[in-house]
């Protein structure tokens, strides 16, 4: 019964940190993007410039549909060709640990349902069962937050794709950095 209790402490910590991870990379998609602060540009006269009316390349809700239907298919979209084969393996991850737990669920259910048929001893087995129908269920969160995310950073990639940073003569730059230390 001790290897039984190594191995489920063992998948207790592989979930917490998969959490971890999956925190990390919302942290990363989120601050991937400086924080920053432009100024109207303007002359010596102290009038401001009149510049052409801004309009986006790329439309933010397009993105997400795209990424709702095939996620992935918005940072394709957005030109953020490096994010997909995160997008899918997070997604591959879990879709593939949230199968071989529902499987080994099932294959428990079955045993505990017979071990209570016969009056066979059931702790175990029921221990077991429930164990892997917490991770399953903690697994489709994930799988659903990591969509969640996708359609996110689809939008908000979609907005910052015209975001430019060049440096005007006239214009003065502050920029906001966020530390996280752990």
């Amino acid at each position: 019964m001790k290897s039984l209790k190594d191995y489920l402490n063992y998948s207790k910590l592989l979930t917490k940190i998969t959490a971890k991870y999956l925190f990390l990379l919302f942290i990363f998609f989120v601050l991937s993007a400086k924080i920053s602060a432009q100024i109207q540009p303007q002359d010596s006269n102290n009038v401001k410039i009149d510049t052409a009316k801004f309009e986006m390349k790329k439309s933010a809700w397009g993105a997400v549909l795209r990424s709702a239907v095939i996620p992935g298919f918005g940072q394709f979209y957005n030109e953020s060709y490096w994010k997909i084969p995160v997008v899918w393996g997070f997604l591959g991850w879990f879709g593939y640990q949230w199968v071989n737990n529902n499987n080994l669920y099932i294959k428990y259910r079955d045993l505990y349902s017979e071990s209570v048929s016969k009056n066979l001893e059931i702790t175990s087995y029921y221990n077991l069962r429930e164990f892997y129908k917490d991770n399953r269920d903690l697994l489709a969160f994930f799988i659903g937050l990591t969509y969640f995310l996708n359609l996110v950073d689809a939008y908000v990639d979609a907005h910052l794709f015209d975001f430019s940073v060049s440096n005007l003569t006239n214009t003065k730059y502050y920029q906001v950095s966020l530390k996280i230390k752990f």
